[in-house]
């Protein structure tokens, strides 16, 4: 365990699961799981006592997730929470989203993306399950339109029209669900340098965040 590992509280009302991610991420030596909660009244009074680095937090709890977590920012305006859920629903992943989540993670993702979520979300980045990212784009446009240069009269086809070919590359790959490591290693390049360029995209795209920018490129893709 690293001096300045990322401290971790997983709520979570199934034993099993809370401890299976618990071991997946405490074999990092960057990750530590400081508390573990099974219901909302225990999210909210462990955020306010271990004051943890990122808050892996299930929906479907005594008290409810989507409860926790207004509660949590409301106490912990800076809190980082992941919603980690088995719900796929398009009403949860909104109101998760809106309510101040920096990701939403569906059950069943590998060890290794959850890890790299939390260490992506710690960057500054935000994550939604590929799988639902498209289906939520239209509401999501509609909630943040400055976000996709709509006020500025701007399509999404123009926008992308100011990537370069790498760039183009690299946010195609990023919306395929790849994280900034996994696409480093498909182009042969340093992770570094494609933070680099996903900042740069993030710029010229208008956008918040590589989820906005993957579902703008998505946008693009289906108008085609």
């Amino acid at each position: 365990m690293t001096e300045n590992a990322i401290r971790i509280l997983i709520v979570d009302d199934h034993p099993m699961f809370r401890e299976g991610v618990s071991i997946s991420l405490s074999e990092q030596p960057d990750l530590e799981v400081c508390g573990e909660g099974a219901s909302a009244d225990e999210a909210i009074r462990l955020d306010r006592e271990l004051s943890p680095n990122i808050i892996l937090l299930d929906l479907s709890m005594p008290g409810g997730g989507l409860h926790a977590l207004r509660l949590i920012l409301e106490q912990s305006p800076d809190a980082r929470v992941v919603v980690l859920t088995a719900s796929e629903a398009d009403e949860d992943v909104l109101m998760a989203l809106r309510s101040g989540a920096r990701g939403y993670v569906l059950k069943g993702v590998p060890a290794t993306t959850l890890i790299e979520v939390v260490r992506g979300v710690i960057a500054g980045e935000s994550y939604v399950s590929p799988a639902l990212a498209a289906r939520i784009l239209a509401e999501l446009r509609t909630v943040a339109p400055v976000a996709h240069g709509i006020e500025k009269g701007e399509s999404s086809q123009d926008m992308l029209a100011s990537l370069t070919r790498r760039e183009e590359e690299i946010l195609k790959l990023v919306a395929a669900g790849n994280s900034n490591k996994e696409v480093a290693r498909r182009l042969d390049l340093q992770e570094k340098t494609i933070k680099h360029h996903m900042t740069r995209i993030l710029q010229k795209l208008n956008v918040r965040n590589r989820t906005e920018a993957a579902m703008l490129l998505r946008d693009a893709s289906h108008r085609e």
